[in-house]
């Protein structure tokens, strides 16, 4: 029997809750896992059953019981099921981990005086047996003539029933008489607590197994076997349907929790208009898209949760596989193409504000298959899709959404939560069919300007800022597009710079490593600012500096800067976790928010003063109000550069003196005083000897003899990538035989062929991760500046080859996996990738 034969509804309940963040899985035995027979001691679980239930209880976060009228001794002889289920007997008063209660000695006494009683009732009635159990007593009567069941069973009821302290449940042809007032009910809670479950399935076919039903509320599934009245919710015929549905339930939460087959993270392309950025897949879903802000809830969040999360997709109705994915050169807009389809995707630039639109673009001659499954609030509201004459709304939403689809013919299915919208496209060479997803408004009136005209608008938006750059000749292409990566990554409105357009996407495939980067994070953005001018482009820095200035302008000082906030300048909220989404490939938990922001990080002055610097260099000016942010930035480094902090990295663990954030102490104090010298500011006096005070310090106690390198910290003797900047900013001569004695040390302890690891020392966090691209593009740059040409070009060619088909990077890579980690596209890598082709085309 196949999962299709199951009633639909049943099917869509079995759906929905195999997405619930903790599962019970819970079953009677005789009548649901075996089948009735006629001596109960051959009753065997039909084998599929068990290998169902068997993988449930493998699988991350589910929960797999047994509860049954048998004794537990029993029960375990026969069902000879794995010790990952988990076995409750004698109707829940024996667990396989101990007794729910004690058996006192009243009870004792109790359960002998039964035992007694019932066997001299019994004696005699040929087909009548007592099971003894621990804590009750159990009168079969199957295999009695139906005169004898009924005689017995009337005496069992006038008699032993009515004591005191007897807890009686009757099922088919069985009564038993506990001494311990428990049932299946009890059981089912019993274990429901245990686990943390948020939602059960019980699967029962007995008199007995009502009580259980009866637990059975909000989004747990009861599924009652056989005919009789039942507070069941489902009804199935046979044992034999119990194992199909046992394994639809493994196959759908097996796939909810570990993905049908997660892209490849540097597969993935970003759409960005500088307000809103998406991500779709080689065969043109769109996966991940927020709203109204990058760092808002999803809208589709297939990325982290499979479809069941929210997707619009569209493929051809016969074509497989796509040919191919691209930007249009120079732009922002991708195409995906099969033979006989292309589909044309870009955000609109013109959108009002608070608005996310995106358009889609349909030509060709073959057929499509188009399914929109918006989810909004990371599919935590219920949503009902409305058709209309012009397309689609989204109801059920506190910010409306439409999509607007005139000519295109609809079929809603609803799994009970969400409404899914389906057509099949007919396309013709001529007549291109447009869909226009628009988030924020209800509008599905025609676009006043026309679909070629804002395509055009779309792509020479990007194009015309692109042709303002001075562009490295080395793989100049692919520099091209990191810069327009990181431009897309600049929020317009606010100037925030976010670092990276996602949250999750984790350093280790299935651990927990897995953060929300979708802010803006002091450090972050100045390189990411910085690179741009670099390039050319100053718009970018000027923005978020003044972005910067408004989030100043609220605190008493810079010291008390946080390392990131939202991109409207805000602190950010409390980190929480998104339990109803099972990550990307299995990789939980899912966060939104991000503790870092409670952390002290006195390497954060550094960057900003840096990227000040690198501005008026370029403008040949130095405004009052920069300067003014630089005195005070300053000032705060000479009164806190001497506390320990949480460094770049971020670790959740006690404080340390980290040699990079004394480094960029230094680095502030520095470009402080190169600004004033160089546009005649008045410079205060305690600078420069704080500045060789500095010095000093890192030099004394960042270097280790033992380990002949300049170290994480001073407390230590582990190395880390980012103690490598002590020679690329200049705090100490690349010649120096001590920078590059560390250069040797962190190539032999943290490289691997294609790539940099941060560290590896124990972070306080379980799991491993991969290496960072940043940290290839700083090994790159201290190769050169140690004469080391030949193994920074081998080590810049493996970056480029990490690149996805479009051109993207992720924040880490797997060299030993093979395979990219981390969010994505991720400013650093981008960054980092433009200064190694500057440094390798000079």
């Amino acid at each position: 029997m196949t999962a299709e034969a199951l009633p639909a509804e049943l099917r869509r309940a079995i759906v929905q809750i195999a997405r619930t963040p903790r599962l019970l899985v819970a079953c009677d035995y005789d009548g649901t896992l075996a089948p009735i027979v006629e001596d109960p001691e051959n009753a065997r679980p039909l084998p599929e059953s068990v290998h169902a239930l068997r993988a449930l209880a493998g699988l991350h976060e589910t929960t797999a019981a047994v509860i049954s009228g048998r004794a537990l001794r029993d029960l375990a002889t026969l069902s000879r099921l794995p010790s990952e289920v988990h076995l409750v007997g004698s109707h829940g008063s024996e667990f396989d981990v101990g007794f729910v209660h004690a058996i006192d000695a009243d009870a004792r006494r109790l359960h002998r005086r039964l035992e007694a009683d019932l066997a001299i009732l019994v004696e005699g009635e040929p087909g009548v047996q007592l099971e003894i159990k621990p804590a009750s007593i159990a009168v079969h009567v199957r295999r009695a003539d139906p005169d004898v069941a009924a005689r017995v069973l009337d005496a069992v009821r006038k008699g032993p029933c009515t004591w005191d302290g007897v807890h009686v449940t009757e099922g088919k042809a069985v009564i038993e008489l506990a001494v311990l007032q428990t049932d299946k009910g009890h059981a089912l809670d019993v274990l429901r607590h245990q686990a943390g479950a948020t939602a059960t399935v019980f699967v029962g076919d007995d008199v007995t197994d009502e009580k259980a039903f009866a637990r059975i509320s909000g989004p747990d599934l009861g599924i009652k076997v056989g005919e009789g009245v039942s507070l069941a919710g489902y009804r199935i015929d046979n044992p034999t349907t119990v194992a199909t549905v046992l394994a639809f339930l493994l196959e759908e939460r097996r796939a909810w929790l570990y993905g049908e087959q997660a892209v490849p993270i540097e597969r993935l392309t970003m759409l960005a208009n500088e307000r809103s950025v998406a991500l779709v897949t080689p065969d043109a879903r769109l996966t991940w898209l927020c709203h109204p802000e990058p760092d808002s809830a999803s809208v589709f969040a297939d990325l982290l949760g499979g479809p069941g999360a929210g997707h619009f997709s569209v493929s051809p109705e016969r074509g497989g596989l796509p040919l191919g994915q691209r930007y249009l050169p120079g732009t922002m807009t991708v195409e995906t193409r099969w033979s006989g389809l292309l589909v044309t995707d870009f955000l609109d630039n013109d959108a009002d504000p608070f608005r996310t639109d995106m358009t889609r673009v349909l030509t060709g001659n073959a057929t499509a298959l188009v399914e929109f499954a918006p989810r909004p609030e990371f599919g935590q509201v219920q949503v009902r899709l409305e058709a209309r004459a012009d397309g689609l709304l989204v109801q059920g939403t506190g910010d409306p959404i439409a999509l607007r689809s005139p000519g295109v013919r609809w079929e809603i299915v609803s799994d009970g939560m969400h409404d899914t919208a389906r057509a099949r496209v007919e396309l013709t060479s001529d007549a291109p069919v447009v869909f226009e997803l628009r988030c924020g408004t209800d509008d599905l009136a025609p676009n006043p300007v026309p679909l070629e005209e804002r395509k055009a608008v779309a792509g020479t938006y990007w194009s015309n800022w692109l042709d303002t750059l001075v562009l490295p000749q080395v793989e100049k292409d692919l520099v091209a597009r990191s810069a327009l990566t990181l431009r897309g990554l600049c929020h317009e409105e606010t100037g925030a710079i976010m670092a990276a357009a996602t949250t999750s996407l984790p350093e280790e495939i299935g651990g927990i490593r897995n953060w929300d980067y979708r802010y803006c994070w002091l450090r972050d953005a100045s390189m990411t600012a910085k690179a741009l001018v670099s390039l050319g482009s100053t718009a970018e820095a000027e923005a978020f500096l003044r972005w910067l200035h408004a989030v100043l302008a609220t605190l008493p000082g810079p010291e008390r800067l946080h390392p990131l906030y939202t991109i409207a300048g805000t602190t950010l909220p409390p980190e929480a976790v998104i339990d109803t989404l099972p990550g990307y490939a299995g990789s939980r938990p899912v966060r939104v928010g991000n503790l870092a922001n409670q952390q002290v990080q006195l390497d954060v002055f550094g960057p900003v003063v840096d990227l000040v610097a690198a501005l008026s260099e370029v403008r040949g000016s130095l405004t009052d109000d920069d300067w003014r942010m630089v005195c005070a930035m300053a000032e705060a480094v000479a009164r806190r550069w001497h506390e320990p902090d949480h460094g770049i990295w971020e670790e959740r663990h006690r404080p340390r003196h980290h040699v990079y954030s004394k480094v960029m102490c230094w680095l502030t104090i520095d470009r402080a005083l190169k600004l004033g010298k160089t546009h005649g500011r008045a410079i205060d006096p305690t600078w420069e000897p704080l500045r060789d005070e500095i010095a000093t310090d890192v030099l004394t106690n960042g270097w280790n003899d033992e380990v002949r390198s300049f170290t994480t910290a001073y407390d230590g003797t582990d190395l880390d990538a980012a103690t490598l900047l002590i020679g690329m900013v200049g705090l100490i001569d690349p010649a120096d035989e001590r920078f590059q004695a560390t250069v040797t040390a962190t190539e032999a302890e943290l490289r691997s062929g294609s790539t940099v690891y941060r560290y590896h020392r124990d972070d306080g966090l379980p799991g491993d991760e991969g290496g960072f691209h940043l940290c290839a593009a700083w090994m790159i740059e201290a190769y050169l500046l140690t004469g080391r040409r030949t193994e920074a070009e081998d080590l810049f060619a493996q970056i480029v080859d990490a690149a996805g088909p479009t051109g993207l990077l992720p924040e880490e890579y797997d060299p030993v996996a093979e395979r990219s980690l981390g969010n994505h596209p991720q400013a650093y890598s981008h960054l980092g990738l433009i200064r190694c082709a500057q440094l390798l085309s000079a």
